[in-house]
């Protein structure tokens, strides 16, 4: 009889036990913000670069943070690293080859981008677990392009290889420019809390100096030798001598296309976590199924 009783108060307590813990386990949910890493690949577009060719890849990483406004519109605020470079002797183009023009620029990158997802996605729901996304937003860069010669490091702007301190005084830039990412992606839950992602947007910029290349030559008379030394600037404004018997910069003489921006794309793998809330954030209860 003492035996049937505890048993009695046994299974009354376990059967509280399950009417209580059942729902807290359903009322868990992950905030609606995430914090990530991402790490790639990018690719410059340009002047040198006019047949868009992937022989200069470099690595990019950034650290972002996604806001999800609902299960299907994401706002993610990122900064970004990367290099960029070319070279006229990857080209194909006969005339690129004689140019003989090359940079690098490291990039500096804080951007905003909006992300519309196909299909629902929210992590840790088994249905929601997957969906293609197309992204677009707006952003800010730091650049300034270099160039070795000689062995030694110089930067083309301060130089004015373009004619911008000698009389052509549009031509002169900022080193930093304005960029709009376009592109798409896919978004993957691989744990409750825990989204993978692939992503390839291309930034369509604002300037046509990524490369220090956009116009004309203005003439080598422009840079005068110094007591027989030569004019650095002069020297690289113009760098067909160094492999050829015919200088190409002569005054007038097409340089770059002026007539087309710089571009760079990336192209990233991220990872993300979101924390566990008890509370159903504030957009899952317009949206949530039940």
């Amino acid at each position: 009889m003492v035996i049937h009783s505890s048993m009695r108060k046994l299974l009354y307590i376990i059967s509280l036990s399950i009417v209580f813990v059942l729902p807290a386990k359903a009322q868990t949910f992950f905030t609606g913000t995430e914090y990530g890493i991402s790490l790639g690949g990018s690719q410059y577009f340009g002047d040198l670069n006019d047949r868009y060719g992937f022989q200069t890849v470099h690595p990019a990483g950034g650290v972002f943070t996604r806001i999800h406004l609902n299960p299907f519109i994401a706002v993610r605020i990122g900064a970004s690293y990367t290099q960029v470079s070319y070279d006229d002797k990857l080209s194909n183009n006969d005339f690129n080859k004689a140019r003989n023009l090359n940079f690098k620029s490291d990039i500096l990158e804080a951007a905003i981008f909006t992300e519309f997802n196909f299909f629902r996605f929210y992590t840790g729901e088994e249905k929601s677990r997957f969906t293609p996304y197309l992204v677009g937003g707006i952003g800010l860069f730091y650049y300034n392009p270099y160039t070795t010669y000689l062995g030694r490091k110089y930067y083309l702007r301060t130089l004015g290889t373009e004619g911008q301190y000698v009389g052509y005084g549009d031509r002169d830039y900022s080193t930093f420019s304005l960029c709009f990412p376009v592109g798409a992606g896919i978004k993957y839950w691989i744990a409750p809390g825990v989204n993978f992602g692939f992503e390839i947007s291309d930034r369509l910029t604002v300037t046509d100096y990524m490369d220090d290349v956009s116009s004309t030559y203005v003439g080598i008379d422009k840079f005068p030798s110094s007591a027989g030394v030569v004019n650095t600037a002069g020297a690289l404004q113009d760098r067909s001598l160094e492999v050829g018997t015919v200088a190409l910069g002569r005054e007038g003489k097409q340089r770059g296309n002026s007539a087309s921006k710089d571009q760079y794309m990336m192209f990233t793998f991220s990872l993300s976590f979101q924390l566990k809330t008890y509370r159903c954030p504030t957009y899952m209860k317009q949206f949530q199924i039940y």
